[in-house]
């Protein structure tokens, strides 16, 4: 998680909440690749927060 401070990342939140490892998710993280480590999506430009993927 550090190395996310002041990044923006892309998050599913249209998900029902969820309890992870006994912790409350109301979203999930977006990520790609074919094997792990899994590739987080990234932007290639800054967009307002809250703004829809399409």
């Amino acid at each position: 998680p550090e190395a996310m401070i002041g990044k923006q990342i892309v998050i599913v939140a249209n998900l029902k909440p969820a309890k992870l490892m006994g912790i409350e998710s109301q979203g999930m993280l977006l990520a790609a690749g074919d094997a792990e480590p899994l590739a987080l999506v990234s932007l290639d430009a800054p967009v307002p927060n809250g703004t829809r993927v399409r």
